[in-house]
């Protein structure tokens, strides 16, 4: 879709990407960093600052202890984390229960280690966890199950109730957690509960997260991955073997962010993005789509059923040629792909600027099609 949006010189509304500069302390630090010839390997499993301030992080948020010697380590993004883990976790033969809509690498994830996919379906607008329905698809293959909050395509910000019936399934069959939690910071009601600090989860929660969207520096590939010892030690290896280690420079900058970036940061980021969301959302609902506001994130999973009869794919394009606001076809986060047929997604994590030209256009667009 991003070459779609250049296609048509449309705004890219599709990629999770923001339109704003990183903070300058964060760009002053990388140059820092590449001035002072910090530009060989970092250690594999993450340079030693970065580590500490990852340390001190969980423990100032969450009250979370981790050992950064021995329970961290640092990825090309957390993308790769996910892929690390699953490859060092999930043998052939086992399955892993990935909740539905899902962030479109889980189930090629799952696939590439011989596994099998098992799909729990959300179910619109509210997409609540069934804790009835999940415990249906457990079997004696299950090896573990991920859960993305704040998720990435809906926004649900999954509560205390739902973790807690997602951690006693996991203690009473014995499987593992892998949790994306890369949008930790970025929620507007309720609370970001790490799956790991609940009773029982500690030993069996691999936690995934990282720097880009908390900094906007997605381009930069700095990803983070919390677990027990045992499951750090094999993750560690196939990291090792994936990609050797992240960018050093940067793992540095990103070491800055965390030690100097106050409460104010995290809070002016929240509400910097809670302004977006609605001029993004009110456009989206003057131009007929149907969609809730999200919890957390970036995005809007809007359904286009009462403006067109095209499958999402096709719907998508023709937005980006006929409006010039490109969204992602919903089909890119269910299996089977025909699930999200009538479904688009749209990323708020742009300027209010970029926002509000493209709820110009969408409604431009819309006006003339009545």
């Amino acid at each position: 879709m991003t070459r779609v949006t250049r296609e048509f010189d449309a705004i890219n509304l599709a990629q999770g990407f923001p339109d704003f500069p990183a903070p300058e302390l964060l760009k002053d630090a990388a140059c820092d960093a590449i001035r002072s010839d910090r530009n060989q390997y970092a250690i594999t499993w993450g340079s030693t600052r970065l580590r500490k301030a990852i340390v001190a992080k969980y423990q100032a948020w969450y009250g979370m202890e981790v050992e950064g010697d021995r329970e961290i380590t640092v990825t090309c993004g957390a993308t790769e984390a996910m892929a690390a883990v699953m490859l060092a976790l999930v043998d052939p033969g086992d399955e892993v229960i990935i909740l539905q809509p899902f962030y479109e690498n889980f189930g090629p994830d799952t696939v590439l280690c011989g596994a099998k996919p098992i799909f729990l379906p959300l179910e619109p607008p509210k997409y609540r966890l069934d804790p009835d329905r999940l415990a249906s698809l457990v079997t004696n293959r299950t090896r573990a199950i991920v859960v993305n909050t704040p998720n990435n395509p809906t926004g649900r910000v999954f509560d205390r109730t739902e973790l807690e019936a997602i951690a006693a399934l996991c203690i009473k069959h014995d499987f593992l957690a892998f949790t994306d939690e890369i949008y930790e910071h970025i929620f507007y009601e309720g609370e970001h509960i790490p799956l790991a600090t609940l009773p029982g989860m500690r030993d069996r929660t691999v936690t995934v997260s990282g720097l880009s969207k908390t900094f906007s520096i997605t381009g930069w590939r700095i990803g983070t991955i919390v677990a027990p010892p045992p499951l750090t030690a094999a993750i560690r290896k196939v990291h090792d073997f994936l990609t050797v280690g992240a960018p050093a420079p940067l793992q540095d900058a990103c070491a800055v962010g965390l030690e100097s970036l106050g409460a104010e940061y995290y809070s002016n980021m929240v509400q910097d993005y809670r302004e977006r969301r609605e001029v993004l959302y009110s456009a989206l609902v003057d131009t007929g789509f149907r969609c809730e506001k999200p919890q957390g994130a970036y995005y809007i999973l809007a359904d286009f059923s009462d403006l067109s009869d095209e499958p999402d794919h096709v719907f998508s394009r023709q937005l980006a040629k006929d409006a010039r606001v490109s969204p992602v076809p919903g089909s890119s986060f269910f299996s089977p792909p025909e699930l999200g047929r009538s479904l688009v997604r749209f990323a708020f994590c742009k300027r209010i600027e970029t926002l509000e030209e493209a709820g110009d256009r969408l409604r431009a667009y819309s006006g003339g099609r009545r």
